[in-house]
């Protein structure tokens, strides 16, 4: 299957993508603003003025042969389009809901409010205080857990990702679990973010980072890991570039949130070898805990399904891969034990009941 085709749960009805769309799953990464239907996303460029041509939108939400980044939609979200708390409910309960109909039943999400409280000119507390109320809205109404991911915009200062951490300890709840980082990783390395990765631990927060993304160094996972000090990787890639690391990765047990849809590796490999040469078909060789994400699904044209079933079709996993990694992901998601054993049983029990009703070996 071409990495290029159409959107990779297209044929829901056969008996693999039903099967992947009934088992249970965490989403562990992805980012909120990567989400917005694209309804929703012309509703608000029209609100505004219409800033960005119809042209431009319509290009936003098509992944052509060599597809573009996403940091375009991003960036105008947070500078031209959102402008109220209530904008960041319709999001995150519109996300939620679409989640919640591919059996996502617990989701990890994130969003940078340093570009919400100083480009879009929404307080912090009202911003974060619309997104839990979707949060619980969304469980209520379809019995998914949502829980919120305070991402540091590594594009910004230091000092503003150790502002953006004091925001979230002086307005601590449940629903706000840890903090990450994300944009560009490209000279932005993890360490120039250290003082708001130690506040956010002594908060009691959790952490997680993007690195070794874009190409760039396994060294910097290798930063994320052991001076961060995080809980989990994003993405992880260039890992695989140095071996003996890798098996310390994997001594160590950590969780590498993986992205099937991953712009950089489409921009850069050929069609013909992108899914032979993908570091995701590698790292579990290598003894490295992954889980499938969608990272932007709306933007990458995939649903939790879509990034499920090119593990198998593009990547050549199996079906007891696949068990593999949905532990792998309940294993990194930040719940409480108690929750993880409890899922980990009834999820299991689940697989191998869907696997046999689909008839699948």
């Amino acid at each position: 299957m071409s990495p290029h085709s159409a959107p990779a749960d297209a044929d829901a009805g056969a008996p693999l993508e039903a099967f992947l769309r009934a088992i249970p799953k965490v989403e562990l990464h992805c980012h909120l603003f990567g989400t917005v239907r694209q309804a929703t996303f012309a509703a608000l460029n029209r609100r505004a003025g219409a800033p960005l041509a119809e042209e431009e939108v319509e290009s936003f939400y098509t992944r052509g042969e060599k597809p573009v980044g996403v940091l375009r939609v991003l960036r105008a979200l947070d500078a031209q389009l959102v402008r109220s708390a209530d904008d960041l409910y319709q999001l995150t309960i519109e996300y939620l809901e679409d989640a919640a109909a591919h059996t996502v039943r617990h989701a990890e999400f994130s969003w940078n409010p340093t570009g919400t409280v100083h480009a879009s000119g929404i307080a912090y507390p009202l911003a974060q205080g619309a997104i839990v109320r979707a949060i619980r809205d969304a469980e209520q109404q379809w019995g998914i857990t949502g829980r919120l991911i305070a991402a540091v915009d590594r594009e910004a200062s230091p000092e503003a990702a150790v502002e953006m951490v004091q925001w979230v300890a002086a307005q601590r709840c449940d629903e706000v679990v840890g903090i990450g980082i994300d944009y560009r990783e490209n000279d932005r390395p993890p360490e120039l973010f250290l003082q708001a990765y130690r506040d956010a631990q002594r908060a009691g927060l959790k952490t997680t980072a993007h690195a070794g993304e874009f190409g760039m160094p396994w060294t910097n996972v290798r930063t994320a890991l052991d001076v961060l000090q995080v809980d989990r990787i994003d993405h992880g890639y260039t890992v695989v570039d140095h071996p003996a690391f890798a098996r310390e990765c994997a001594e160590r047990g950590v969780v590498f949130t993986v992205v099937p849809t991953n712009s950089y590796y489409l921009r850069t490999l050929a069609p013909e070898r992108w899914a032979l040469d993908h570091p995701i078909r590698h790292m579990p060789a290598l003894g490295l805990r992954i889980h499938p994400n969608t990272d932007d699904p709306t933007l990458h044209q995939v649903t939790p399904t879509g990034a499920w079933l090119k593990m198998v079709r593009d990547f050549g996993f199996g079906l007891d891969d696949l068990r593999g990694f949905m532990h792998n992901g309940l294993d990194g998601a930040w719940i409480d034990d108690t929750q993880r054993r409890r899922w980990a049983g009834e999820w299991s029990a689940q697989f191998d009941a869907l696997r046999a009703t689909h008839g699948l070996a």
